[in-house]
């Protein structure tokens, strides 16, 4: 991301910045140009171009930039229809599939109050890398035209979206047959815009899901420093489990029925074990590099390939339509799986967590249990280290900082290294720590996993004081 208007940038997902500064009105028609202009030059030789349907959460002026997205592509003569209220996004990522060859989403996900933000969405995903970076170049250009007769059309598209995920989960038989509360905190995102459809009933607490911009005072982002009143509302009410959405829905957080926070690398396990005993066709299991190594081994166990990826729910997408890829996962908490569209959506892997515990009859933490005995502990922690500056080239970095790096660590041997993404270190026994610059700001994200608390604290530790050496 980048406050210049010439120099729009797409970051892991969409374009972001603080609202008034960076994400402006005219920010929004310069990409909304540049988008029409992209169209106009890939379908130049054919009648008909792709319509484009624009989507918003619930931020700060949404709807308005929602608007004027579409006015500057309806001035351009692209079919556009707007949503009649926030949506989560994922359900615009769907229409990209059933009704639309475009998708923008008005959004900043799990950042702060004060920022907007847009994505774009085709083929049922975030568009890949190779049409953002020729998206970008179509924007540095782009002139706003504005003033159509033809004005968008408003709709609701709740229903399509309720219908595909009730095609995917039994819904209303799932949530009379819970047998016991589940707390559903939508964190004040447009999760909530959806309670009625999917989360109508009397076993379901609701918390934090009144519309407020400000989401009472804290990012909408699904982690365990946020979630304290969810974990002691599943304490108080002897709840099944605690479910958390980020702003848009697109993320996913869970609670155990003790009212413990479940990390990414365990939740990961536990879903993929229960679709495959659920008869998910098999194909490759994919995580982004911050995950851990309870999905390598599940994965293993049931015969099946296993990839890393680089940190951003976009390359796994793409991996899920041009591969055989069966299930997919990254630690912020994006989850997707062969049959749906190739998108993290937070509203479908709740029901499905929903199912589990009808179907298997078992606490969160029951069926955990048996996933580490099975397959070992985790325990994971993800620290993020302030820097001086920021560093642009993580590839450079991993090399620079890989060749500090001895030859045990915490008295195990270092036995590979990955520099997808910055640099992973893997030891023995699985364990594994990684030092992944920001890119956009001056932060080091440092992630570490072993079978304890202690251990993983180490490791994180020993990452501080290497970066201490350069």
């Amino acid at each position: 991301m980048s406050s210049h208007l010439n120099q729009i940038s797409f970051g892991t997902d969409g374009f972001r910045g603080i609202v008034a500064r960076d994400f402006t009105y005219d920010a929004v028609r310069k990409i909304a140009q540049g988008l029409a202009d992209y169209i106009a030059y890939k379908h130049m030789r054919v009648a008909e171009k792709p319509s484009v349907f624009i989507g918003f959460d619930r931020r700060f002026m949404s709807d308005r930039f929602a608007a004027a997205a579409a006015d500057v592509l309806t001035a351009n003569g692209v079919a556009c229809s707007v949503s009649d209220a926030p949506l989560p996004t994922p359900a615009v990522s769907f229409l990209t599939v059933s009704k639309f060859g475009l998708g923008v989403v008005i959004t900043a996900s799990h950042n702060k109050y004060f920022y907007n933000g847009l994505k774009i969405k085709q083929n049922g995903r975030s568009a890949p890398p190779s049409v953002t970076a020729e998206l970008e170049n179509y924007i540095s250009k782009a002139v706003p035209m504005r003033g159509s007769s033809v004005p968008a059309v408003r709709r609701s598209f709740r229903k399509n979206y309720a219908d595909y995920l009730g095609s995917k989960v039994n819904i209303g038989q799932v949530l009379s047959k819970l047998p016991g509360p589940v707390v559903v905190d939508f964190m004040h995102g447009s999760g909530a815009e959806m309670e009625g459809e999917a989360f109508n009933s009397k076993n379901i607490v609701k918390i934090r899901s009144s519309s407020d911009p400000l989401f009472g005072g804290i990012s909408p982002e699904p982690v365990e420093k946020n979630l304290s009143e969810l974990m002691e509302t599943v304490r108080k009410r002897k709840a099944l489990m605690g479910i958390a959405l980020d702003g848009d829905a697109d993320r996913f957080a869970l609670v155990s029925d003790k009212g413990v926070y479940m990390t990414p690398c365990q939740i990961a396990p536990m879903l993929l074990d229960y679709l495959l005993k659920r008869g998910m066709p098999k194909g490759k299991v994919v995580q982004s590099v911050s995950m851990g190594y309870l999905t390598r081994r599940t994965a293993k166990a049931s015969g099946l390939q296993f990839e890393e990826t680089p940190v951003g729910f976009k390359y796994i997408a793409e991996k899920m339509i041009s591969e055989d890829v069966a299930f997919g996962a990254e630690e912020s908490g994006g989850y997707a799986w062969k049959g749906n569209i190739p998108e993290r959506d937070g509203i479908l892997t709740a029901l499905m967590f929903m199912e589990m515990a009808v179907k298997t009859g078992k606490t969160v933490s029951g069926i955990y249990g048996e996933i580490e005995a099975r397959f070992g502990k985790s325990a994971f922690i993800r620290r993020d280290v302030a820097l001086e500056k920021t560093i642009p080239n993580k590839h450079s970095f991993a090399v620079k900082l890989k060749k500090k790096l001895p030859k045990t660590v915490l008295g195990r041997k270092v036995l590979d290294t990955n520099t997808i993404d910055g640099l992973k270190v893997i030891l023995e026994d699985d364990c594994w720590l990684l030092m992944r610059p920001s890119g956009t700001e001056p932060l080091l994200r440092t992630y570490a996993e072993t079978e304890s608390q202690e251990n993983t604290k180490k490791l994180l530790e020993f990452a501080s004081k290497l970066m201490e050496q350069k």
